[in-house]
């Protein structure tokens, strides 16, 4: 199969069926074998209904309904383990994102051999109270990841199959997947302006919880990246530096008490931050070990209650 296009949605009933449509001609004009795999991430609207009448008549329609709201991660990472294409798309359900761009971008990956080309939203047409922070977000993630990338969290995205059959993300992590894209291996990373729309119906689900969480987001998978398989490289390194102060400032207090007549170590301030520093040395270090015996993936991090499914043998 050529091309898997993943749609995680939320109540977005009142633009699936004008997105099936725009998607099926799209991909009959270019002659694709294709798959739509849709993820009603817990929809109460009739989002679920549009797209099992559309699984019905249409065999390229796939879908997978969360019994409750799990979030764009948890969709995507569905959608990925169930597609079959050698190229996968992802894409919004709002009508914001073009399926026109998918024929360009399933050549940057097929003929120009990139790994992940993600989509970049040159002229947006979204509110200032989002555009904003999405460039500082953005910038900031340009920093710590090293990725130059104007829109890392545009939904339409293209990939090589194995490059999300090779990669977990969770949590709010979608955000981030060139940067696990990259420290997984996978370097040749592209981006293409595309075409933004106005939001034709609905709402957006951006708020100021979403900036928030993407910045701590940013720090924690900036961690795992670095130090997940190797804990002790950063609780280790810190713990032996803090043991090694105090222990130095220990052995002068020990020089003044035994050389210096009427030196009262306990009464000074420094004896008490060199005790912390020995303590708070060894805790660390012994967190490090620890997170060495410890396994950073759990078993059950990405199992989701799925309530039902169509569309697959």
């Amino acid at each position: 199969m050529d091309i898997s296009i993943i749609i995680p949605l939320y109540n977005e009933a009142e633009s699936l069926s004008e997105l099936h449509a725009w998607i099926t001609r799209v991909m009959q004009q270019n002659g694709f074998s294709y798959e739509i795999i849709f993820i009603d991430d817990g929809s109460n609207d009739d989002s679920w209904k549009i797209i099992e009448a559309m699984s019905h008549y249409d065999e390229h329609v796939k879908a997978i309904k969360f019994r409750r709201n799990y979030g764009k991660a948890a969709a995507l990472n569905t959608g990925f383990e169930a597609s079959t294409g050698e190229v996968v798309i992802t894409m919004d359900a709002d009508l914001q994102d073009s399926p026109d761009e998918i024929p360009e971008l399933y050549q940057m990956i097929k003929k120009q051999g990139y790994d992940l080309v993600s989509g970049w939203k040159k002229k947006r047409h979204d509110p200032l109270s989002k555009t904003i922070p999405t460039k500082l977000y953005n910038w900031a993630t340009r920093k710590a990841s090293h990725i130059r990338l104007h829109d890392f969290n545009c939904g339409l995205k293209a990939y090589r199959n194995d490059v999300i059959k090779s990669i977990e993300i969770y949590g709010e992590m979608h955000r981030y997947i060139p940067v696990i894209a990259k420290w997984a291996g996978f370097v040749k990373i592209g981006e293409k302006v595309v075409q933004h729309y106005p939001r034709k119906h609905g709402k957006s689900k951006f708020g100021i919880n979403r900036f928030i969480n993407g910045f701590l987001d940013l720090i924690s998978i900036s961690f795992i990246g670095r130090f997940g398989r190797k804990p002790m490289h950063f609780f280790g390194f810190l713990g032996t530096a803090l043991f090694l102060i105090g222990f130095i400032i220990a052995c002068y207090l020990a020089y003044a008490r035994i050389f210096m007549a009427g030196y009262k170590m306990t009464q000074r301030p420094l004896f008490y931050f060199g005790l912390l520093s020995m303590i708070l040395g060894t805790q660390l270090f012994t967190a490090g070990f620890l997170g060495e015996l410890i396994s950073r993936s759990s078993h059950d991090r990405n199992k989701y209650l799925i309530e039902k499914r169509t569309g697959f043998d």
